[in-house]
Parts: structure tokens; sequence; C-alpha cells
């Protein structure tokens, strides 16, 4: 059985923000980075499946130089090889792009179950996982909080509005995206991160995976205009009353200030 983890490497959650520029997004220089928190939890539940039984599991992210530190971290947590789709053609990619890149190494890779986060801590699209799994054929669940083998496949329970959960049956090879708190994200051990040092990086561009040309801020659909920090305001007017009377001082607020 062969598992696919797509990992993103993210600001650390800790890390100093600021917008670069352009306005467009955030100065990278100089800050840490990490793996996206979502996904620490989709490759915990990979190696669980792994110690269970028979598993390889293998990594793929895509990004500059700095993604082998997230990839080698996931190796020493126990992954057994890892993807690297590193290419400055791909600089300005949208979720759409990504995902067409992920579905490439899902090709080469034919994984029986693909795991991933529900969505990445910086982006919160949680784009790519349902369009992942729409190009490359096969059925998912986002927002899982549970995953059990079932027969040939998974039975898992995902969230939905309001705390209430649907449990589906999932055959194989399927997508799952998880959400956070699933499980209990272990360390990698001295062990594990000696070992990762040996371990193999396969590293690709777009033309490897037959997508040159057809990747970066020219075949993105959506654009980034501006980014910015909310403005602060000089204070909070508190409404007061039945729930009908609230809502229409809500309503009658928002149309005053011309939101909608």
């Amino acid at each position: 059985m062969k598992i696919l983890v797509c990992l993103k490497q993210v600001p650390h959650q800790d890390a100093r923000l600021d917008i670069d520029g352009a306005g467009t997004w955030i100065k990278e220089d100089g800050i840490k980075f990490e793996i996206n928190s979502y996904d620490t939890f989709a490759l915990e539940e990979a190696l669980r499946i792994k110690d269970a039984g028979e598993a390889e599991v293998v990594v793929v992210s895509i990004g500059p130089d700095r993604v082998t530190q997230a990839l080698r971290t996931a190796l020493g947590m126990g992954a057994d090889r890892a993807v690297h789709v590193k290419d400055t053609e791909i600089d300005g990619s949208d979720a759409l792009v990504i995902s067409k890149l992920l579905a490439a190494v899902g090709k080469e890779e034919s994984p029986d179950l693909v795991l991933m986060g529900l969505m990445s801590d910086d982006g919160n699209t949680a784009a790519v996982a349902p369009m992942l799994a729409e190009l490359m054929g096969i059925p998912s669940a986002t927002a899982v909080m549970s995953v059990e083998a079932s027969g040939d496949g998974y039975k898992v329970e995902r969230e939905l509005e309001g705390g209430a959960l649907e449990v589906v049956e999932l055959p194989k090879p399927c997508l799952i995206a998880v959400q956070s708190g699933l499980n209990q994200v272990r360390y990698a051990s001295l062990k594990g991160i000696m070992a990762a040092k040996k371990k193999p990086i396969d590293v690709k561009g777009a033309g490897d995976l037959g997508l040159a040309g057809n990747v970066g801020a020219g075949a993105a659909k959506t654009h980034i205009e501006k980014i910015f920090a909310p403005v602060k305001g000089e204070g909070a007017e508190i409404v007061e009353g039945s729930t009908d009377e609230v809502v229409t001082q809500l309503v009658a607020k928002i149309k005053e200030l011309g939101l909608l």
C-alpha cells in the first residue's frame, strides 16, 4: 500500500508578518517556516497506518529550496520518500495550478490513499483537496475528524456546520483532507532525524511533470490584488433587545455603513 501525503510549508505561527512592497503578500525574507499545522495531522495519520501494517509513506511539497527542511522533518518522523516540486516557473501559481502539479505527482506515484490537511494556515482557501481529487478522478472527503479502515477502503467522520458529523465510506484509491485535532502528532526522534539524511528526495520541475508553460501567475485563474491589516476601530456599539430587535438593528446598521 502506498500513501501520498501533501505538505505545505507556511510561515511559523510565531513569525512577525509584514506586508511586502507590492502589497500583495508578506515579506518572506528572514522569517521562519514550518509544516502547515493541518498537514501535520495528515502526516501523523499516514504514519499510524504505516505502523499498523505494511505501507509506504511518500510526502510531496511544492516550493523553493527552504521546503527541503519541511520534507526532512517529515522523513525524520517516519516518511519513506519525498518529492520536492521546485521550479521558479511555479511562482505565482494559484490553488488550481497547485492542484494540477500535485495531480501530476499523484499520477506518477499511483497512491492507494492521499492524505492532506483541510486547508493551509496562510491561504485558508480549503480548495486544493477537492480540486486535486477531481483531477485524479478519485472520491474524497474533507474536514475529516476520524479515519477507520473499512473493507477495501475507509470510513470517515467529517465535520459539518453546527458541530454535526457526517459518516462517509470511501473506496480505495481516495483522498482524505483532515481537520486539526484528528490525532496527537509525534515528534521526530534523534534516530529518525539521522535516518532522514539518507532518505531520498526526488526533485521535479514543471517540465518533468508535463506542465511546462502551464504554471505560475500566467496560468493562474485567481490573483491577489491587495492584502492589508484590518483597520482598528475606535470602539464597539452594543446592540441589545430580543432576537428580532437585534437582527433589525444589525441590518439597519449594515445598510447604514453601505455593506449591504
